[in-house]
């Protein structure tokens, strides 16, 4: 009879609730090995094969997950906007200043890829040279910009950030920053990726400080307008 009631207790297998766990655990299962023989071999020459051996599932279990290899790094991309919706919310809740979100940003953007500059190198790669991986991480560069936008239209009304380019054009800014730096850093990794990146956000903030007013715009902005 206890294991009668043990099987009909949330912790079921068949419990919705169960079956959700099992399908989490799965999938980052397939896509900690995909990133692992990312860093390994290339992207290029990772094959789905490889990735289901190393997860030790099922090229069908893989499919229903990922529909294409190309979606590993989507998922990866989306992971990172997921990141960043999580601290700039958390720091709309505390209205944290603005250089301390920067800060936990560039550090939380940075901790995944951070692992390995090979891993960087071959997202990179992955995503200059798939269609499929570049336009859903298109997809969700556009999705960060949205909220990087709104969070400095809020410095802006608060005074903290220069209200003379538009916000979304600093959130460009802000991405090209840390592409940049990411690159960079895959190429010569000397230190820490995210002591870096923060290094390079605390620079970048003293332009987009607030400034006096009247203080005429930089030629690059006089000429560009807004955008």
């Amino acid at each position: 009879m206890a294991i009668l009631r043990l099987a009909r207790s949330d912790d079921s297998p068949a419990t919705p609730g169960r079956r959700a766990r099992r399908r989490a655990e799965i999938r980052e299962r397939i896509f900690r090995a995909a990133l692992r023989l990312f860093a390994e071999r290339g992207y290029a020459a990772t094959t789905v094969h490889d990735i289901t051996e190393a997860a030790d599932v099922g090229k069908g279990t893989f499919f229903n997950y990922f529909p294409t290899k190309e979606h590993l790094l989507g998922a990866f991309s989306s992971m990172q906007v997921a990141k960043l919706e999580a601290v700039l919310h958390d720091a709309a809740t505390q209205r944290a200043p603005t250089a301390q979100v920067l800060r936990r940003l560039v550090r939380a953007l940075a901790e995944e890829p951070g692992r390995s500059p090979a891993l960087v190198r071959a997202m990179l790669t992955g995503l200059l040279t798939a269609p499929a991986a570049r336009a859903l991480a298109v997809a969700n560069l556009q999705r960060g910009r949205r909220r990087l936008a709104a969070w400095l239209a809020q410095a802006q009304r608060r005074g903290e950030i220069r209200r003379d380019v538009p916000p979304r054009r600093l959130a460009h800014y802000l991405q090209q920053a840390f592409f940049g730096g990411l690159a960079l850093w895959a190429l010569e990794p000397v230190g820490r990726l995210a002591d870096r990146l923060e290094a390079g956000a605390t620079t970048l903030l003293v332009g987009l400080s607030a400034r006096p007013a009247g203080t005429p715009l930089s030629p690059v902005h006089s000429r560009r307008g807004k955008g």
